[in-house]
């Protein structure tokens, strides 16, 4: 029996050990780091633009108003057409106007007359005076009769101006060469009684002027750079205009006119750029986008837009250091420049950042390393 229960005790030992090993879980294999697409920064000197969104306006608007009361007999031109500088526009009825000349010219005549009598008067009492046959008196009478007469002659004289000068009133002509607008009276209306009547405008469009605003902070930004040229003549050129239909206008503009003082109620400094328009597709009251050349930065560090993390108005950069540790830096972004963004802060050159894959990475992980391919990096480098 002793052997028996030996042996059994043997079994049932063996029996435990066996199950033992079987129950025995494998140590876990760690898995392996992720894997992350990364780039180098680039440095390249990267020319700062500005876009300023505008409103385009003739070179000149000129109003073209009634100066003369009267009824409009004809209007001679083609609303909205061009026209040349001297082309008849409106005709006022001069038949009222050539009486009024008419009669002054007759004023002139009876003034003549009495200026003539009055001289015969002072050539005929003068020596009658020394032979004491008249008074004094008389010749002084004579005398004051005569300037009197001279002053109602150049009065006359001046009604008759006047009277011309109203009359050629009537005809109404184009100032400059321009593209006229819709006539705003008729034939038949009475104009220019107590104003002068808006009768239709005419622009100038070649070239065309854009109006925008810059900001104070933008303005402030390029006078910085070189205090000395405030109010001098503006030389920026090479400025691209984009229209309301997205695309390019063919000819570039020129900085023009910079207003004198910043306006209160917008924060902003109304500008005017230049743009040729030789094929007059350009009209006054088109919207424009103009982009502006303001700075050239040298040796600028970029990065791809999809690198950077936003997060409360922080930025931040996935640095991969020399053992492939993840290095969260806070940076200081500057303009973006097509699909690149400039950083001001927090990186130097040689500085490999991660362009793809961010979502899964913490401070100080581990992580295999793919470059990005080039085609994807140097996207948007190109300077426009």
């Amino acid at each position: 029996m002793a052997r028996e229960a030996r042996t059994t005790t043997l079994v049932a030992v063996a029996a435990a050990a066996a199950l033992g090993i079987g129950c025995e879980q494998p140590a876990p294999v760690a898995p392996p780091p992720p894997e992350v697409y990364v780039t180098q920064v680039i440095q390249k000197d990267v020319p700062e633009y500005v876009e300023l969104v505008g409103q385009t306006q003739g070179f000149q608007d000129v109003e073209i108003r009634a100066r003369i009361e009267g009824y409009l007999d004809t209007v001679n031109f083609r609303e909205g057409s061009f026209v040349r500088r001297g082309a008849l526009l409106y005709q006022i009825d001069p038949k009222p106007l050539e009486a009024s000349l008419a009669a002054a010219k007759a004023s002139v005549a009876e003034a003549q007359a009495r200026l003539e009598k009055a001289n015969n008067d002072v050539t005929r009492y003068t020596p009658l005076v020394v032979k004491k046959a008249v008074s004094q008196q008389e010749l002084d009478n004579a005398l004051a009769a005569r300037d009197a007469a001279t002053s109602q002659v150049d009065a006359a004289k001046a009604a008759v101006d006047k009277a011309t000068l109203d009359l050629g009133y009537t005809k109404v002509y184009a100032p400059i060469d321009g593209l006229a607008g819709t006539t705003l009276v008729k034939p038949g209306n009475l104009v220019g009684r107590g104003e002068a009547t808006l009768l239709t405008t005419v622009s100038q469009i070649d070239p065309v002027i854009l109006r925008v605003g810059v900001t104070e902070a933008d303005y402030l930004r390029v006078i910085k750079r070189d205090p000395t040229r405030a109010g001098d003549e503006p030389t920026q050129r090479g400025i691209v205009l984009t229209l309301a239909d997205g695309t390019v206008h063919p000819e570039q503009g020129r900085l023009g006119a910079v207003e004198r003082e910043v306006n209160a109620s917008t924060g902003t400094l109304g500008v005017q750029i230049l743009f040729p328009n030789p094929q007059n597709v350009l009209r006054p009251g088109q919207y424009g986008r103009a982009r502006v050349l303001v700075d050239n930065r040298p040796g600028a560090i970029l990065v791809p837009q999809r690198a950077v993390q936003e997060l409360q108005n922080l930025y931040s950069v996935a640095v991969v250091g020399a053992d492939n540790k993840i290095e969260f830096r806070n940076v200081k972004v500057g303009p973006r420049v097509d699909s690149l963004w400039v950083i001001e802060e927090g990186l130097k050159p040689g500085d490999q950042v991660v362009a793809e894959g961010l979502q899964s990475l913490s401070d100080g992980i581990t992580v295999r390393t793919k470059p990005m391919a080039a085609s994807q990096t140097a996207q948007g480098t190109e300077a426009h």
